[in-house]
């Protein structure tokens, strides 16, 4: 079966999409020497969490720039030689209103940034297209339901990156599907999981969906930047958890139709549950 969907899967991908050859497409999500810090965001989602991290780390600093420099002063000015003679009192009503209410203030601050953040990544909007997302040991299973189609998102084994347009730094990032979504429409997609929790995460674009047997989660998603984005499965899920590996490509609206078409020729009519009877 697994043959099978391979040779479905990369006779549909370049006979309908000539524009996934190596080079051809920014590729984001994979390792790149000497770069710390996120990957480039490709949805408001991604943007919105890269805001919020910046300005938590500003604060952070300055809390601590702060505790440091009330530290130093202690330590000046308050030691036995500077303050021979210590202070007898044990309360300062000023100073216990201030260290309660400035923490106070604070969260506050940040819980009025990132709830509107948490609120836009977990309110569902209406979707362009729907995909299902089904996680298995240890591969993903898709199926966009609104064209009744699905394929399977197999880990490209090492010797066999450059047969589907991919490099030798793209190991255990490069499946031999992809995920083929039309660019600034939104995705949204169902998550779930046929037998231990995977999680489903593309961090470019922000998401990240613990896929759960027996639960139906949702995610969304919209791309601005066509590309090939690269994902992992991000909840250990047993031996092969590492060989879990997602990738999305955001394609232009002319691509995506064209994809669809051959997609739906090849895919359709045979689920991915179904298994094909050997011919001995």
């Amino acid at each position: 079966m697994r043959i099978l969907t391979s040779l479905l899967a990369a006779l549909a991908t370049f006979s309908a999409l000539p524009a996934l050859a190596q080079d051809a497409v920014e590729r984001v999500g994979k390792p790149v020497d000497g770069l710390m810090g996120f990957q480039p965001a490709a949805t408001d989602l991604a943007r919105d969490i890269h805001f919020l991290d910046n300005m938590i780390n500003w604060i952070i600093a300055a809390i601590c720039l702060l505790v440091i420099g009330l530290v130093a002063v202690i330590i000046l000015r308050y030691n036995r030689r500077a303050n021979p003679t210590p202070g007898t009192f044990t309360h300062h009503s000023t100073i216990e209103v201030l260290w309660t209410l400035g923490p106070v203030l604070v969260l506050v601050f940040i819980g009025a940034f990132s709830l509107p953040i948490l609120f836009k990544q977990q309110i569902i909007p209406e979707g362009d297209v729907h995909i299902k997302v089904t996680g298995n040991q240890w591969y993903w299973g898709y199926e966009y339901t609104d064209e009744e189609f699905g394929f399977d998102s197999f880990l490209v084994a090492r010797e066999e990156l450059a047969d589907y347009g991919y490099s030798d730094d793209e190991y255990l990032l490069a499946t031999d599907t992809r995920i083929i979504v039309p660019v600034n429409k939104v995705v949204v997609m169902t998550v779930t999981a046929s037998d231990v929790i995977h999680s489903w995460t593309i961090p470019a674009f922000g998401v990240k969906q613990d896929a759960v047997p027996g639960r139906l989660a949702q995610l969304w998603f919209q791309a601005d930047k066509e590309g090939l984005y690269f994902g992992q499965c991000s909840e250990l899920c047993g031996k092969d958890h590492a060989y879990m590996p997602i990738t999305v490509q955001v394609v232009s609206d002319a691509e995506y139709a064209a994809w669809l078409e051959t997609a739906k020729a090849e895919y359709a009519g045979t689920p991915t549950n179904v298994t094909v009877a050997s011919a001995d």
